[in-house]
């Protein structure tokens, strides 16, 4: 089993973060407009040199990041993941001159980036995708389709797209481009969703890319959207946990000294008792959390199941916790301003994205069941079935 407590340096460093997003993010991130992205609040993160991390860092020091801020400001830790999974694509599978171009901008927090994977047939089968990449018979190919669901669209500079270029191939036709927000035939607009940063679509009428734009190879452009989730996953369940931390703390402080029935809320053992709980879900959560990320910073070939658990866990518990807070607090917590309303609406949507609930339950149970067969043999007794149309593990996961 991996070692996941943390050194002393990584405590402070964490400290570090809280007080940073509490002095120097949060006050910028208050201004912000909801629903458009925050582009002073992405310069902030990129003068800090926080951005800068994201394409050196291993997953534990991502998931500690993004703790952190969630803990004291979820729209940063938001913009900071974003501005991630858009550019390490362009890091980790980029020419030369496409991380020249790109990166340094991504990581001064001067170019907004998207991650553009879900459409509207296709969000949790991402192998499914649809985005049609035609030919022009010049070595290039036009775009045409739409992508939905697409955070900082429509206002990103660039977008890591994912299109299919083998018709009827699954997740083996699938390549990845990097396309500039000005290239034509490119459009969009803003979706109004229960999320304060940005959510839109990209509309592809005919949109130009030549192989000056690949990402990766030609057909393997489910790889690069792989590697780049692999690494976010366990991150999710970071910034849940984070979320979840606050609202235990919330509740803890308030619990702690609200007058009740002649003394206060904590006196009731029902309260008491649900602050524990409280606090147990969220301290399994980060261990979870913690092991799946230092399992891929480890190369441990068991990440897809570790990744799947740590964000199925976290993103579950930071709901429930969250629910509980605003519980204990009564109508109050659901006053628009009020920290755990703000929660309430932050915490649902990470049980979807990047691979919902249930997707992660077929993941760890296909990896399970793959795990007996290497170890039993297929005709072991009370091994799983091997169903020919339940889609592979490399086929499920999801932007």
């Amino acid at each position: 089993m991996p070692a996941f407590s943390l050194e002393p340096e990584q405590t402070t460093w964490c400290a570090e973060l809280r007080t940073l997003a509490a002095e120097r993010l949060k006050p910028l991130a208050e201004k912000g407009e909801p629903g458009r992205v925050n582009r002073p609040l992405v310069a902030a993160l990129g003068d800090l040199g926080l951005l800068a991390r994201l394409f050196d860092a291993g997953a534990l020091e991502l998931c500690l990041l993004r703790e952190s801020l969630a803990r004291t400001c979820t729209e940063a830790e938001t913009a900071l993941a974003l501005q991630g999974l858009g550019g390490h694509p362009v890091a980790a599978f980029g020419t030369p001159a496409q991380r020249d171009r790109w990166l340094p901008e991504v990581a001064a927090g001067r170019a907004v980036a998207a991650f553009a994977l879900s459409e509207p047939g296709a969000g949790s089968d991402a192998a499914a995708l649809t985005l049609d990449a035609v030919p022009d018979g010049r070595g290039g190919w036009h775009l045409h389709g739409e992508k939905r669901w697409i955070s900082n669209a429509p206002e990103a500079d660039f977008a890591t797209v994912f299109a299919r270029t083998t018709p009827g191939a699954g997740a083996r036709g699938i390549t990845a481009f990097l396309v500039p927000a000005d290239r034509p035939g490119l459009g969009g607009e803003p979706l109004d969703m229960l999320a304060p940063h940005a959510l839109g679509t990209l509309t592809f009428d005919g949109v130009p890319v030549g192989p000056e734009d690949l990402l990766g190879e030609p057909d393997q452009g489910f790889r690069v959207a792989m590697n780049t989730l692999n690494l976010f996953r366990p991150s999710v369940g970071a910034f849940a946990v984070g979320m979840a931390q606050a609202a235990l703390d919330a509740a803890l402080a308030h619990t702690a000294a609200r007058p009740a029935f002649g003394g206060v809320l904590a006196d009731l053992q029902a309260v008491s008792h649900r602050i524990a709980d409280m606090a147990t879900r969220t301290e399994a959560a980060r261990l979870l959390v913690y092991a799946a990320a230092t399992a891929y910073d480890t190369g441990d070939p068991d990440v897809p199941r570790r990744s799947a658990m740590a964000k199925l866990l976290a993103t579950e518990t930071a709901q429930y916790v969250v629910d509980a807070a605003v519980q204990l607090h009564g109508a109050a917590a659901l006053q628009r301003g009020h920290l755990l309303e703000h929660l309430y609406r932050e915490v649902r949507a990470p049980r979807i994205y990047e691979g919902a609930t249930e997707v992660q339950r077929t993941i760890i149970a296909k990896e399970l069941y793959a795990s007996r067969r290497r170890d039993h043999g297929d005709g072991a007794p009370g091994a799983a079935p091997r169903h020919a149309t339940a889609p592979r593990t490399e086929e499920v996961p999801s932007a």
